[in-house]
């Protein structure tokens, strides 16, 4: 069953599924569920869950929604430590913020064919922690879509342990 956080709806009987079935079961994806990503999730599921809310809002809006899904699947296609990396990083060298991104884009592009547009998302959408701005309304949304899921993905299994401890 795939869902996306705080959703009810499995992800594989619709339209959004459409947009990422050839990435979704390729290996690399499915080695982010190996990675713990925001304390309570893998990498993996962060990554399903920007790339749903991020082609339900550009849908909304008329946008496109598909580029989204796609560049929401793979904007943190990486394997490398975050912890480890910060930890040995030397005067001069790339932030974890702008490195992953441009990791993630790099792994994207030998999976598969990525557009202006999904490369754009994909490495900026750590902005306004990393430069240059966004040049479409989608990696703006894409930006947002990221951090309100890695709030989703701190905050939800907290309440969740909190209420069933008060249910007891």
């Amino acid at each position: 069953m795939l869902k996306a956080i705080c959703s009810s709806k499995e992800l594989t009987d619709n339209s959004y599924y459409d947009c990422v079935s050839d990435l979704i079961g390729s290996e690399q994806v499915q080695e982010l569920k190996n990675i713990t990503h925001h304390v309570s999730t893998t990498r993996f599921q962060h990554c399903v869950n920007v790339s749903y809310y991020s082609y339900i809002v550009c849908r909304k809006f008329k946008l496109n929604a598909r580029s989204a899904a796609r560049a929401g699947l793979l904007h943190d296609l990486f394997f490398y430590d975050r912890k480890e990396y910060n930890a040995s990083k030397i005067k001069g060298q790339a932030s974890h913020s702008k490195k992953h991104s441009m990791e993630a884009c790099a792994n994207a592009a030998e999976l598969t064919h990525i557009t202006c547009l999904e490369r754009d998302m994909i490495e900026k959408h750590m902005w306004p922690a990393t430069r240059p701005m966004p040049r479409y309304k989608e990696t703006y949304i894409i930006t947002i879509i990221d951090k309100y899921c890695a709030v989703l993905e701190f905050c939800v299994p907290r309440v969740q342990r909190f209420i069933a401890g008060k249910t007891r």
